[in-house]
């Protein structure tokens, strides 16, 4: 079957690739208003230089919103995590024409230098999920993300300073992940990848969906929780921020996807 040999390639190598999650007759629609969110929002988001970048993106745009959940995507996802699964991120990531090459680094919550991290040395267990949403073909001339097959299998990654790998530099290994528009690549967050540059004439568009079982704890990355003020806010720390979802977005949001946000709602005041 299929899904027998994604998950055999995904279990070696740290990822694989589901084609055909976005209908290819949707991706220029969806592509289109995601370029036209990101254009609106970034400017009051960091990124790197030549990268365009929106966290909460379901919060200004539910285009995408449909296949969050499409079947074979999210029964995947559940082979790897269990049942009982939550969207952790879902990011606007778009690669501008001569972006630079970013340093290799692993997901969250195993990079080293964000406040809720993994402690290394690693188990060597599944914990969360990175999807990156093709909404334009990757390849080699347009900065399809860089991966290093097989690194998720190592204890640690580059961001841990005593580990002693330049996380700039070329990778012997490295390979640029490639699919049609609609396709999603899906990686162990503890698989090492970085940007590519894009040296194509065209913007590279992509969603980052990340995807946690359900005993992971989220709650350092809420902008209104304790334990963001207290690992984060009180000893001015870094970490990722992901704002919390609308009511008035998630009463809009497909049913069954739905219980994939419920515990982002913004609570009340």
């Amino acid at each position: 079957m299929e899904d027998n040999s994604l998950l055999r390639t995904f279990r070696t190598s740290g990822f694989c690739i589901i084609d055909n999650v976005i209908p290819a007759d949707r991706c220029d629609e969806i592509r289109s208003s995601v370029e036209a969110t990101v254009k609106r929002e970034c400017g009051q988001y960091a990124s790197p230089e030549g990268v365009d970048f929106v966290p909460g993106l379901i919060n200004h745009d539910q285009s995408f919103a449909p296949y969050l959940a499409e079947p074979r995507l999210l029964e995947f996802v559940q082979r790897v995590l269990g049942e009982q699964v939550r969207i952790s991120f879902t990011s606007a990531i778009i690669n501008q024409p001569g972006n630079v090459r970013g340093k290799w680094h692993a997901d969250w919550p195993f990079n080293q230098n964000n406040a809720g991290h993994v402690q290394a040395p690693y188990g060597d267990a599944v914990l969360h999920l990175t999807t990156l949403w093709m909404l334009s073909p990757f390849d080699a001339g347009n900065g399809g993300t860089l991966v290093v097959p097989g690194s998720h299998r190592i204890s640690t990654n580059p961001t841990d300073s005593t580990y002693g790998v330049d996380a700039e530099a070329p990778h012997p290994q490295e390979v640029h992940a490639a699919g049609a528009a609609g396709s999603v690549l899906v990686f162990d967050s503890r698989l090492w990848h970085t940007t590519a540059p894009n040296n194509a004439p065209n913007a590279r568009v992509a969603l980052a969906v990340r995807y946690a079982p359900w005993w992971l704890n989220l709650e350092v990355l809420r902008p209104e929780s304790d334990l963001r003020k207290q690992m984060v806010t009180e000893p001015g720390a870094s970490e990722n921020l992901v704002p919390s979802v609308d009511p008035a977005v998630f009463d809009k949001l497909p049913a069954n996807v739905q219980p994939l946000y419920r515990h982002w709602i913004q609570p009340h005041p």
